[in-house]
């Protein structure tokens, strides 16, 4: 067991996927004004660079896993102009306020929304040419499980893009960070969406999920066969590309 699957949003003997699904429906609403507080913006320009990369792919079929609010989902569609991108996420309050925002987009023809368990996908096997994922692999209850399920669903050469989190690896910047996730991350997010777990559980999860070098070598483990990563904005967000 990884050590982020052992962090829970809430206190009680509720699995971790339950808990986190509840998380998730609790701040649906605010979610997207928190992702971008939080990050100053950056969070934009992150999955831009991943939407970039994911291009060079040449995809036809894209799974976007913890689709959250859909923010990546309806980026990939408006910039790679696909004619269908199938966006999954356990939170049926965020699936609620992503179909919301297709909708206003004129994408909900484009993007379908759907409620998914990760670690027990409905799809066929090699059903997509890339499966994505930005900002939840850290929320999954059984690592391994959910990078199994996304290998099994990509065709024979398709790629996984994944964009999470992470500290910083230099020394300052990796101080610096740790103080700002640890005490303003905290606040900001109960201030804005009114749940006392919601960020310091984020920031807790950040700190023990596996960076860089280590992640590479787990998707390796988990029959990819390739892994590269590469540190984005001091690495306080890392982009990784694997392929099946």
């Amino acid at each position: 067991m990884y050590a982020q699957e052992q962090i829970k949003p809430y206190k009680g003997n509720a699995h971790k996927r339950e808990q986190v699904e509840l998380l998730f429906d609790n701040i649906a609403p605010t979610y997207d004004t928190l992702n971008h507080t939080l990050s100053f913006g950056f969070d934009r320009c992150w999955r831009r660079r991943a939407v970039r990369t994911l291009a060079s792919c040449k995809p036809q079929t894209v799974l976007d896993v913890a689709t959250g609010t859909g923010d990546f989902a309806l980026l990939i569609a408006r910039r790679l102009r696909l004619r269908r991108v199938t966006a999954v996420d356990i939170s049926e309050g965020m699936i609620r306020v992503g179909r919301d925002k297709a909708a206003r987009e004129g994408l909900h023809d484009v993007v379908r929304f759907q409620k998914e368990d990760c670690c027990n996908l409905s799809f066929e096997d090699g059903s997509f040419d890339a499966v994505t994922v930005t900002f939840g692999v850290r929320n999954f209850e059984n690592l391994d499980a959910c990078l199994g399920e996304m290998r099994r669903v990509l065709r024979k050469g398709g790629h996984m893009v994944m964009l999470e989190l992470s500290y910083p690896h230099r020394k300052l910047w990796r101080m610096l960070f740790g103080i700002y996730s640890k005490l303003v991350m905290p606040v900001i997010g109960r201030l804005v969406s009114g749940d006392d777990s919601a960020y310091t559980y984020l920031s807790e999860t950040m700190k023990a999920f596996p960076q860089g070098e280590t992640m590479s070598d787990i998707l390796l483990r988990n029959g990819f066969a390739q892994a590269s990563f590469r540190r984005l904005t001091m690495g306080i967000c890392t982009l990784y590309v694997a392929e099946k």
